[in-house]
């Protein structure tokens, strides 16, 4: 298979590059050195580009026939973490590490570049290539979208290393399979004064302390036991001092769910809430609530081809069924405008032969199987061409 033997020749390619970006690791809205790197590249395999949301870029391989669009997603951007995995080819600054695997997505999707680019003959439409920054702080979908890089895409196609899979497997489903992650603050204020008056005053502290505790039962009493939903308060402070009876405080925590019904439903109860409780004990309670990640909803049709893909690059053992999580990801915002949706699937690169890929996402030591990015590049390219070709 054409692709396959492609994606065996760039092998070192996307080694290469995917060590040159993890030296360099930047943060969201900030992946200025990345976002160079791949563009040289581009330039280099004479891709053309347009920049997309500042450190965004949506590069288009246009084929040799006519058809629909796909869309192949790679995010570029790094967390704020200590890189003590000790290779060399470790993070070069201080305090940022590309512990997520979001360098090894970019560089499986330069590789599956250059394997499309050899093939348009083959290709009856058009591939966009979106490298998407500020994934980790919930904004660069959302920031590429408006910027308009969804336009005449029909569908979209990500990839998502996974360290908990083996090399040679990969996981997708279809409905809702990553949650939803959303942020809220309530600003609760009371009455200041005295500790040893508290009949005087309104004891913010006090009612924030009850509003937690409501939100609790949310989950328990208002979505139903089947449905999967998170609640959690993260913070709440307030006060300034043992013996003054504070006169605001402030709880903040994250929403997770699969849909976007459930969604609006944990917005409204959180607000009904704070407000009632604060009301009865003489407060009041200001709900900002902030959409950051919509859940990530995958097309049946979607899923369908990756398998189909999966088992063709791989072989019939190689495709599974990923469990539902409830971390975030943001690909899901693209599958919820494109008219044809999308999917993400998870890539193995977990090793029982390398210890280095022991460690979990976010993990300081984070490492992953290079021998699994081969296999991501093929996945990219040959993805996009099934779907087109179909």
């Amino acid at each position: 298979m054409k692709v396959k033997e492609l994606a065996k020749e760039y092998k070192q390619y996307v080694i290469d590059i995917r060590r040159e970006i993890h030296r360099h690791p930047e943060p969201g809205t900030q992946e200025f050195v990345t976002a160079a790197l791949i563009r040289r590249e581009l330039d280099a395999m004479g891709i053309p580009y347009v920049v997309k949301f500042n450190t965004g870029t949506v590069a288009t391989i246009t084929g040799n026939k006519p058809g629909k669009t796909i869309a192949l997603r790679a995010d570029i951007d790094a967390l704020t973490l200590d890189d003590r995995t000790g290779c060399e080819y470790a993070s070069e600054v201080p305090g940022m590490n590309h512990a997520c695997g979001h360098d090894t997505h970019a560089a499986m999707l330069l590789g599956a570049a250059k394997i499309l680019k050899e093939m348009k003959d083959e290709i009856n439409g058009t591939v966009k290539l979106f490298f998407q920054p500020a994934e980790e702080v919930g904004i660069g979908a959302r920031g590429m979208i408006a910027d308009g890089c969804m336009e005449g895409v029909d569908s979209v196609f990500a990839i998502h290393i996974a360290s908990g899979v083996d090399t040679g497997k990969v996981g997708s489903g279809a409905g809702g399979r990553m949650a939803s992650a959303d942020r809220f603050i309530i600003n609760v204020t009371g009455k200041g004064g005295h500790g040893a008056a508290p009949h005087e005053c309104v004891d913010a502290v006090y009612v924030a302390s009850k509003i937690v505790v409501a939100l609790q039962e949310i989950v328990s009493r208002e979505i139903g036991p089947t449905v999967p939903a998170v609640v959690t308060c993260g913070t709440i402070n307030g006060g300034a001092r043992w013996n003054i009876v504070a006169n605001e405080a402030v709880i903040e925590g994250t929403t997770r769910c699969l849909s976007a019904e459930v969604r609006n439903q944990l917005e409204e109860a959180i607000g009904r809430i704070a407000q009632g409780i604060a009301t009865a004990y003489r407060a009041t309670a200001e709900l900002d609530y902030q959409r950051l990640v919509a859940p990530t909803v995958n097309t049946a049709a979607s899923v369908d081809i990756c398998e189909e893909t999966v088992k063709q690059l791989m072989g019939d053992n190689a495709y599974f069924e990923s469990p539902i999580t409830m971390g975030g990801e943001d690909a899901g915002e693209y599958f919820e405008v494109a008219p044809e949706g999308g999917c993400l699937a998870n890539l193995g690169a977990h090793n029982e032969n390398k210890p280095e890929t022991f460690f979990p996402h976010h993990h300081p030591q984070f490492n992953v199987d290079e021998d699994a990015f081969e296999l991501g590049s093929a996945l990219y390219a040959q993805y996009a061409i099934n779907y087109l070709n179909k």
